[in-house]
């Protein structure tokens, strides 16, 4: 590995592990507003401060997790001192997607500081595996270039200035020093909702929780276990027309639908 390499690859991972930081930061600061409000007994507080955090899950976290399972995972995954970590923390993706389902359905103030402290938790432990696990492999990897796959990180989350190694500002790396009036970037990936792992009975609930959740125009991409042709009849029925459904696989390991609210037409 060139001596140039390896700086622009330390240089990759000091951005990657400041993302993190500020990704938490964020995450615990809007737990926090859940659980002050809860403690005060403000139960139309907790689910203000339950709907701003669920927004910036579906904006900021959730596609940042599901642009490294494509950008950085696979390099990992394909190493056999790898294959194995990886494959846990995929698992810890889908744990982290049906807890966003959970906090968006929870009503009561209990619930909601709940599942926002559970996610808070296993997400704090999430990054901890990234930062000394993930990143190290990568960057020890003679045959893999961090700052190569970090720049297609910035790429899947929309950034115009990957190539130079910006990110929009939300890595730290330096990206965010345009003029003061520079648009944010635009997220090109939508979140998961992997329902494939719960009891049958709480799919169509979850599912309809986190639509009923998104802003207009808005998206997820639902994950399924079969073709879920009932529940797209109820969400037909539910929204009339509202909610525009596009196949993207259709079986035979996995049904993933992209669901997205239409904007309202005056």
């Amino acid at each position: 590995m060139s001596h140039s390499r390896s700086a622009a690859d330390r240089s990759a991972a000091d951005a990657v592990v400041r993302h993190h930081a500020q990704l938490a930061a964020a995450l615990n600061r809007r737990t926090d507003q859940v659980r002050d409000a809860a403690e005060q007994g403000d139960a139309a507080g907790v689910l203000r401060a339950r709907d701003e955090l669920v927004g910036w899950l579906h904006e900021e976290l959730l596609p940042h997790a599901y642009a490294e399972e494509t950008a950085l995972y696979p390099a990992a995954g394909n190493r056999r001192e790898g294959e194995l970590l990886v494959r846990g923390m995929l698992d810890e993706h889908q744990m982290i997607t049906r807890l966003v389902g959970e906090l968006t359905a929870a009503t009561r103030p209990v619930d909601v500081a709940a599942a926002a402290r559970a996610l808070a938790v296993l997400f704090a432990a999430h990054l901890g595996k990234e930062n000394t696990l993930i990143v190290p492999l990568l960057v020890d990897a003679a045959d893999v270039s961090l700052a190569t796959l970090v720049d297609g990180l910035h790429d899947l989350l929309g950034s115009s200035d990957s190539t130079a190694g910006g990110c929009g500002g939300t890595c730290g790396c330096g990206g965010d020093r345009g003029p003061a009036d520079a648009p944010a970037p635009t997220l090109s990936i939508d979140p998961r909702l992997d329902v494939r792992q719960l009891p049958h009975g709480q799919r169509h609930a979850m599912v309809l929780a986190a639509l009923d959740a998104l802003p207009a125009g808005g998206a997820l991409v639902l994950v399924a276990p079969h073709a879920p042709r009932p529940l797209l009849a109820e969400i037909e029925a539910r929204y009339e027309g509202g909610m525009l459904a596009e196949w993207l696989q259709d079986g035979p390991d996995a049904w993933q639908i992209r669901l997205s609210r239409q904007p309202v037409t005056v």
